[in-house]
Protein backbone atom coordinates (compact mmCIF):
# COMPACT_ATOMS: atom_id res chain seq x y z
CA UNK A 1 0.00 0.00 0.00
CA UNK A 2 1.13 3.53 -0.77
CA UNK A 3 1.27 6.73 1.24
CA UNK A 4 -0.87 9.18 -0.72
CA UNK A 5 -1.29 12.92 -0.47
CA UNK A 6 -4.60 14.31 -1.74
CA UNK A 7 -5.29 17.99 -2.41
CA UNK A 8 -8.89 19.02 -3.16
CA UNK A 9 -11.46 16.83 -1.42
CA UNK A 10 -14.71 18.36 -2.64
CA UNK A 11 -17.65 16.64 -4.36
CA UNK A 12 -15.34 14.53 -6.52
CA UNK A 13 -12.06 14.47 -4.63
CA UNK A 14 -13.62 13.61 -1.28
CA UNK A 15 -15.14 10.29 -2.34
CA UNK A 16 -12.01 9.45 -4.32
CA UNK A 17 -9.83 9.98 -1.24
CA UNK A 18 -12.24 7.91 0.86
CA UNK A 19 -11.95 5.03 -1.61
CA UNK A 20 -8.16 5.18 -1.29
CA UNK A 21 -8.51 4.96 2.50
CA UNK A 22 -10.90 2.03 2.15
CA UNK A 23 -8.40 0.30 -0.15
CA UNK A 24 -5.83 0.38 2.65
CA UNK A 25 -3.65 3.31 1.61
CA UNK A 26 -2.35 5.86 4.12
CA UNK A 27 -3.92 9.13 2.95
CA UNK A 28 -3.09 12.71 3.93
CA UNK A 29 -5.56 15.34 2.77
CA UNK A 30 -5.69 19.09 2.34
CA UNK A 31 -8.46 21.43 1.25
CA UNK A 32 -9.27 25.09 1.82
CA UNK A 33 -12.50 23.92 3.50
CA UNK A 34 -11.94 22.27 6.91
CA UNK A 35 -15.39 20.67 6.71
CA UNK A 36 -14.44 18.83 3.52
CA UNK A 37 -11.24 17.61 5.15
CA UNK A 38 -13.20 16.39 8.18
CA UNK A 39 -15.41 14.23 5.94
CA UNK A 40 -12.36 12.24 4.84
CA UNK A 41 -10.64 12.25 8.22
CA UNK A 42 -13.72 10.54 9.70
CA UNK A 43 -12.96 7.42 7.66
CA UNK A 44 -9.26 7.28 8.53
CA UNK A 45 -7.38 9.93 6.55
CA UNK A 46 -4.97 12.37 8.19
CA UNK A 47 -5.49 16.13 7.89
CA UNK A 48 -2.63 18.33 6.74
CA UNK A 49 -2.37 22.03 7.60
CA UNK A 50 -0.95 23.08 4.23
CA UNK A 51 -0.15 21.75 0.75
CA UNK A 52 3.51 21.63 1.77
CA UNK A 53 2.66 19.38 4.69
CA UNK A 54 0.63 17.05 2.45
CA UNK A 55 3.60 16.30 0.20
CA UNK A 56 6.03 15.30 2.96
CA UNK A 57 7.02 11.63 2.90
CA UNK A 58 4.48 10.42 0.36
CA UNK A 59 4.69 8.08 -2.62
CA UNK A 60 1.93 9.64 -4.74
CA UNK A 61 0.25 13.04 -4.80
CA UNK A 62 -3.28 13.32 -6.25
CA UNK A 63 -4.95 16.67 -6.88
CA UNK A 64 -8.53 17.44 -7.90
CA UNK A 65 -8.95 21.19 -8.46
CA UNK A 66 -11.50 23.48 -10.16
CA UNK A 67 -9.44 25.14 -12.90
CA UNK A 68 -6.18 25.26 -14.79
CA UNK A 69 -5.22 28.56 -13.19
CA UNK A 70 -5.61 27.06 -9.72
CA UNK A 71 -3.54 24.04 -10.73
CA UNK A 72 -0.71 26.17 -12.09
CA UNK A 73 -0.87 28.56 -9.12
CA UNK A 74 -0.63 25.65 -6.70
CA UNK A 75 2.24 23.82 -8.34
CA UNK A 76 4.17 26.54 -10.18
CA UNK A 77 3.34 30.19 -9.54
CA UNK A 78 1.94 31.06 -6.09
CA UNK A 79 2.32 28.08 -3.76
CA UNK A 80 5.22 26.73 -5.85
CA UNK A 81 4.49 23.30 -4.48
CA UNK A 82 6.85 21.60 -6.92
CA UNK A 83 9.72 22.98 -4.85
CA UNK A 84 8.52 20.90 -1.88
CA UNK A 85 7.83 17.62 -3.71
CA UNK A 86 10.39 14.82 -3.72
CA UNK A 87 11.57 13.56 -7.11
CA UNK A 88 10.44 10.09 -6.00
CA UNK A 89 6.81 11.24 -5.70
CA UNK A 90 4.50 10.60 -8.64
CA UNK A 91 2.13 13.53 -9.20
CA UNK A 92 -1.33 12.72 -10.62
CA UNK A 93 -3.55 15.69 -11.38
CA UNK A 94 -7.17 14.61 -11.87
CA UNK A 95 -8.54 18.11 -12.52
CA UNK A 96 -10.25 18.84 -15.84
CA UNK A 97 -8.15 21.65 -17.31
CA UNK A 98 -6.83 22.80 -20.67
CA UNK A 99 -4.22 20.53 -22.26
CA UNK A 100 -1.80 23.46 -22.14
CA UNK A 101 -2.12 23.65 -18.35
CA UNK A 102 -1.25 19.96 -18.04
CA UNK A 103 1.74 20.37 -20.35
CA UNK A 104 2.95 23.42 -18.41
CA UNK A 105 2.80 21.42 -15.18
CA UNK A 106 4.62 18.47 -16.73
CA UNK A 107 7.43 20.66 -18.08
CA UNK A 108 7.87 22.57 -14.83
CA UNK A 109 7.92 19.31 -12.88
CA UNK A 110 10.41 17.73 -15.26
CA UNK A 111 12.87 20.52 -14.53
CA UNK A 112 12.86 19.33 -10.91
CA UNK A 113 13.02 15.64 -11.80
CA UNK A 114 9.35 15.06 -10.90
CA UNK A 115 7.07 12.91 -13.05
CA UNK A 116 3.45 13.96 -13.57
CA UNK A 117 0.33 12.54 -15.17
CA UNK A 118 -2.83 14.34 -16.20
CA UNK A 119 -5.69 12.01 -15.31
CA UNK A 120 -9.11 13.68 -15.60
CA UNK A 121 -12.10 11.51 -14.79
CA UNK A 122 -15.48 10.66 -16.23
CA UNK A 123 -18.37 9.30 -14.20
CA UNK A 124 -19.51 12.18 -12.02
CA UNK A 125 -20.09 12.29 -8.29
CA UNK A 126 -21.94 8.97 -8.38
CA UNK A 127 -18.97 7.30 -10.01
CA UNK A 128 -16.60 8.88 -7.49
CA UNK A 129 -18.65 7.55 -4.58
CA UNK A 130 -19.08 4.08 -6.12
CA UNK A 131 -15.45 3.82 -7.21
CA UNK A 132 -16.46 3.33 -10.84
CA UNK A 133 -14.78 6.34 -12.43
CA UNK A 134 -13.03 6.23 -15.78
CA UNK A 135 -9.54 7.76 -15.72
CA UNK A 136 -8.24 9.25 -18.96
CA UNK A 137 -4.48 9.57 -18.57
CA UNK A 138 -1.82 11.58 -20.35
CA UNK A 139 1.89 11.15 -19.70
CA UNK A 140 4.73 8.65 -19.94
CA UNK A 141 3.81 4.99 -20.34
CA UNK A 142 6.01 3.88 -17.44
CA UNK A 143 4.37 6.38 -15.07
CA UNK A 144 0.96 5.30 -16.32
CA UNK A 145 1.68 1.67 -15.42
CA UNK A 146 2.93 2.78 -12.01
CA UNK A 147 -0.27 4.74 -11.40
CA UNK A 148 -2.72 2.16 -12.74
CA UNK A 149 -3.19 0.09 -9.52
CA UNK A 150 -3.85 3.21 -7.47
CA UNK A 151 -6.30 4.60 -10.01
CA UNK A 152 -8.13 1.28 -10.09
CA UNK A 153 -8.82 1.75 -6.36
CA UNK A 154 -10.94 4.75 -7.38
CA UNK A 155 -12.35 3.58 -10.71
CA UNK A 156 -13.11 0.68 -12.99
CA UNK A 157 -11.55 1.89 -16.26
CA UNK A 158 -8.11 3.41 -16.81
CA UNK A 159 -7.03 4.51 -20.30
CA UNK A 160 -3.67 5.81 -21.50
CA UNK A 161 -4.61 8.49 -24.02
CA UNK A 162 -1.08 9.53 -24.96
CA UNK A 163 1.53 12.07 -23.92
CA UNK A 164 1.08 14.94 -21.46
CA UNK A 165 -2.14 16.84 -22.18
CA UNK A 166 -3.72 13.95 -24.09
CA UNK A 167 -5.84 12.96 -21.11
CA UNK A 168 -7.30 16.45 -21.02
CA UNK A 169 -7.95 16.50 -24.76
CA UNK A 170 -9.80 13.18 -24.61
CA UNK A 171 -11.82 14.34 -21.58
CA UNK A 172 -13.03 17.57 -23.19
CA UNK A 173 -13.95 15.69 -26.38
CA UNK A 174 -15.99 13.26 -24.29
CA UNK A 175 -17.77 16.02 -22.38
CA UNK A 176 -18.58 17.95 -25.53
CA UNK A 177 -20.28 14.82 -26.87
CA UNK A 178 -22.02 14.33 -23.51
CA UNK A 179 -23.48 17.84 -23.69
CA UNK A 180 -24.66 17.31 -27.25
CA UNK A 181 -26.46 14.02 -26.60
CA UNK A 182 -27.95 15.26 -23.32
CA UNK A 183 -29.48 18.23 -25.16
CA UNK A 184 -30.72 15.98 -27.98
CA UNK A 185 -32.21 13.52 -25.50
CA UNK A 186 -34.03 16.28 -23.60
CA UNK A 187 -35.35 17.77 -26.83
CA UNK A 188 -36.66 14.42 -28.11
CA UNK A 189 -38.31 13.54 -24.80
CA UNK A 190 -40.10 16.87 -24.63
CA UNK A 191 -41.26 16.52 -28.24
CA UNK A 192 -42.83 13.17 -27.37
CA UNK A 193 -44.46 14.48 -24.20
CA UNK A 194 -45.83 17.52 -26.04
CA UNK A 195 -47.47 15.10 -28.46
CA UNK A 196 -49.08 12.95 -25.79
CA UNK A 197 -46.47 10.28 -25.06
CA UNK A 198 -45.50 9.04 -21.63
CA UNK A 199 -41.81 9.94 -21.10
CA UNK A 200 -41.08 6.55 -19.50
CA UNK A 201 -42.65 4.65 -22.40
CA UNK A 202 -40.84 6.82 -24.94
CA UNK A 203 -37.56 6.30 -23.09
CA UNK A 204 -38.06 2.52 -23.14
CA UNK A 205 -38.78 2.62 -26.88
CA UNK A 206 -35.71 4.72 -27.68
CA UNK A 207 -33.51 2.55 -25.46
CA UNK A 208 -34.32 -0.39 -27.74
CA UNK A 209 -33.93 1.71 -30.89
CA UNK A 210 -31.24 3.67 -32.68
CA UNK A 211 -31.61 6.70 -30.41
CA UNK A 212 -30.12 4.84 -27.46
CA UNK A 213 -27.38 6.78 -25.65
CA UNK A 214 -25.77 7.18 -22.22
CA UNK A 215 -27.96 10.12 -21.14
CA UNK A 216 -31.12 8.18 -21.98
CA UNK A 217 -29.97 4.89 -20.47
CA UNK A 218 -28.22 5.94 -17.26
CA UNK A 219 -29.02 9.62 -16.62
CA UNK A 220 -32.50 10.28 -17.95
CA UNK A 221 -33.17 14.05 -17.80
CA UNK A 222 -36.97 13.85 -17.57
CA UNK A 223 -38.28 14.03 -13.97
CA UNK A 224 -39.77 10.82 -12.59
CA UNK A 225 -38.59 8.51 -15.35
CA UNK A 226 -35.56 7.13 -13.52
CA UNK A 227 -34.88 6.86 -9.79
CA UNK A 228 -31.63 8.01 -8.19
CA UNK A 229 -30.72 10.55 -10.86
CA UNK A 230 -30.70 14.35 -10.43
CA UNK A 231 -33.81 14.78 -12.62
CA UNK A 232 -35.83 13.02 -9.94
CA UNK A 233 -34.27 15.16 -7.18
CA UNK A 234 -35.09 18.63 -8.53
CA UNK A 235 -31.84 18.41 -10.52
CA UNK A 236 -29.70 18.51 -7.39
CA UNK A 237 -26.40 16.66 -7.16
CA UNK A 238 -24.47 15.32 -10.12
CA UNK A 239 -22.48 17.46 -12.57
CA UNK A 240 -23.23 21.16 -12.34
CA UNK A 241 -24.19 23.31 -15.32
CA UNK A 242 -21.33 25.67 -14.40
CA UNK A 243 -18.84 22.80 -14.72
CA UNK A 244 -20.29 21.69 -18.04
CA UNK A 245 -19.93 25.26 -19.25
CA UNK A 246 -16.29 25.24 -18.16
CA UNK A 247 -15.59 21.99 -20.03
CA UNK A 248 -17.39 23.18 -23.17
CA UNK A 249 -15.30 26.33 -23.05
CA UNK A 250 -12.14 24.20 -22.93
CA UNK A 251 -13.39 22.16 -25.89
CA UNK A 252 -14.03 25.26 -27.96
CA UNK A 253 -10.63 26.68 -27.06
CA UNK A 254 -9.05 23.44 -28.30
CA UNK A 255 -11.17 23.59 -31.47
CA UNK A 256 -10.04 27.15 -32.14
CA UNK A 257 -6.41 26.17 -31.71
CA UNK A 258 -6.70 23.19 -34.09
CA UNK A 259 -9.14 24.97 -36.43
CA UNK A 260 -11.62 22.11 -35.97
CA UNK A 261 -15.27 22.44 -36.97
CA UNK A 262 -17.50 22.03 -33.90
CA UNK A 263 -20.95 23.41 -34.80
CA UNK A 264 -22.79 21.09 -32.40
CA UNK A 265 -20.34 21.81 -29.60
CA UNK A 266 -20.69 25.53 -30.21
CA UNK A 267 -24.48 25.30 -30.07
CA UNK A 268 -24.28 23.22 -26.88
CA UNK A 269 -22.06 25.86 -25.29
CA UNK A 270 -24.51 28.59 -26.27
CA UNK A 271 -27.47 26.72 -24.77
CA UNK A 272 -25.67 25.82 -21.54
CA UNK A 273 -24.33 29.37 -21.17
CA UNK A 274 -27.85 30.78 -21.40
CA UNK A 275 -29.12 28.06 -19.06
CA UNK A 276 -26.51 28.98 -16.47
CA UNK A 277 -27.28 32.68 -16.72
CA UNK A 278 -30.94 31.90 -16.02
CA UNK A 279 -30.05 30.64 -12.56
CA UNK A 280 -29.37 26.95 -13.21
CA UNK A 281 -25.60 27.08 -12.77
CA UNK A 282 -25.49 25.01 -9.57
CA UNK A 283 -28.03 22.47 -10.76
CA UNK A 284 -27.17 19.28 -12.63
CA UNK A 285 -26.52 19.62 -16.35
CA UNK A 286 -29.50 17.35 -17.14
CA UNK A 287 -31.66 20.30 -16.08
CA UNK A 288 -31.30 21.45 -19.70
CA UNK A 289 -34.55 19.45 -20.01
CA UNK A 290 -36.36 22.48 -18.57
CA UNK A 291 -35.19 24.53 -21.56
CA UNK A 292 -37.65 22.67 -23.78
CA UNK A 293 -40.67 22.74 -21.49
CA UNK A 294 -43.56 24.60 -23.11
CA UNK A 295 -44.51 27.82 -21.38
CA UNK A 296 -48.09 29.14 -21.56
CA UNK A 297 -48.53 32.77 -22.47
CA UNK A 298 -50.92 35.10 -20.65
CA UNK A 299 -53.81 33.96 -22.83
CA UNK A 300 -53.19 30.30 -22.00
CA UNK A 301 -51.97 29.45 -25.50
CA UNK A 302 -48.71 27.68 -26.21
Amino acid sequence: MATVGFIGVGNMGGPMAINLVNAGHQVKVYDLSPDLVDNVVKVGAVAAASPQEVVKDIDVLVSMLPSGKIVEDLYIHKERLLASISASTLVIDCSTIAPENAINLALAAKEKGIVTLDAPVSGGVGGAVAGTLTFIVGGEAQAFEQARPLLMNMGKNVFHAGDHGAGQTAKICNNMLLAVHMIGTAEALQLGVDNGLDPKVLSDIMLQSSGRNWSLELYNPFPGVMDSVPASNDYNGGFQVDLMNKDLGLALQAALKSQSATPMGTLAKSLYSQHGRQGWGKKDFSSIQTWFKKVLNKNGAN
